[in-house]
């Protein structure tokens, strides 16, 4: 299983270097640079102190340059030094990743403990009022922006009730509103995808013969029914657990959370490459390394899958 582990993250690593290799080009491509940026876009810059800056930071050397000597420092583990702090790109990584992993991790823990009860109830109850306004509201979250949703959340239970801070970060009390935000869209496609792997197996021959032999309702759940059911739940739980990663990018910026996407939003219109590159590197890692987990505790339940 180690060994299966060691193998994709290795497989993974032209992924990584695909990701890095089109931060460059698209940087390459967009008007503008951390040169023009630092001083209000270039007005009445001085055209040598420009040229100077460029020079320094290696802008006038040509793409593949740029990005071999990148993959080169890349190799050694060193995401190169920030254009607009000249600190360490890796440290400034450190700093935020901890309060995008709590921001992650709580959005997941709230989308998991509505959505995961709130699809097998609904299963099991098909056609009934539980089912339909669960499935309404399934559909509603997966349809609603972020953005917009984060705005509602503020004004109604920031401005208008009081019950919690609408931006900074700090205690529990931050992080209720951007982890309710975060969490609405994991949180109706795991009802969903609950309901309907509940509902394959339930109807299912071998959930059929074991009723038919006398086992009792709660022993059929807990042995057929959620055992199956736990593989394709674990494989979304995964999917959206990655995702989030990249979805925090508005939410954070939306409640000034100082994670890995506000990071990443401001080294978007700063024009720096290295922090953009080391935030998109990040968040590409973290989605293969929760999948390649997911896939082990996939087999780790249930026995019949096997990974050569």
């Amino acid at each position: 299983m180690l060994l299966f582990g060691v193998r994709r993250l290795l497989q993974s690593l032209p992924t990584v270097l695909a990701a890095a290799l089109t931060v460059f080009v698209l940087f390459s491509v967009i008007p503008g640079s951390i040169a023009t940026s630092m001083f209000d876009d270039g007005r009445g810059m001085d055209a040598e102190v420009m040229e100077r800056i460029r020079k320094e930071l290696g802008l006038d050397d040509p793409v593949h340059v740029r990005f071999a000597n990148y993959v080169g420092k890349l190799a050694v583990l060193d995401l190169g030094v920030s254009f607009r702090s000249r600190e360490p790109v890796a440290q400034l990584l450190a700093k935020r990743l901890w309060p995008t992993f709590q921001l992650v991790v709580a959005a997941m823990a709230f989308a998991i403990a509505i959505g995961v009860p709130l699809g097998f109830v609904a299963a099991m109850r098909p056609g009934g009022v539980i089912d339909a306004i669960s499935m309404f509201g399934a559909v509603s979250g997966l349809s609603i922006a972020a953005f917009w949703f984060g705005l509602l959340m503020m004004y109604l239970f920031g401005l208008k009730l009081g019950w919690f801070p609408t931006f900074g970060y700090g205690g529990w009390n931050n992080l209720v509103l951007p982890a309710v935000t975060l969490g609405v869209a994991p949180l109706a496609l795991l009802a969903r995808t609950t309901r309907a792997a509940v509902l394959d197996v339930v109807n299912a021959d071998f959930v059929r013969t074991a009723r038919s032999k006398g086992m009792s309702e709660t022993r059929v759940v807990r042995w057929h029914v959620l055992r199956n059911v736990a593989v394709i739940v674990l494989t979304t739980l995964g999917l959206q657990f990655g995702a989030l990663m990249g979805q925090a990018v508005v939410v954070e910026k939306l409640f000034s959370w100082p994670g890995v996407g506000s990071l990443l939003v401001d080294s978007v219109f700063q024009r720096d490459i290295p922090a953009v590159q080391g935030c998109i590197l990040l968040i590409v890692l973290f989605f293969l390394i929760v999948n390649t987990l997911v896939d082990i505790a996939a087999a780790l339940i249930d026995p019949r899958i096997k990974y050569g």
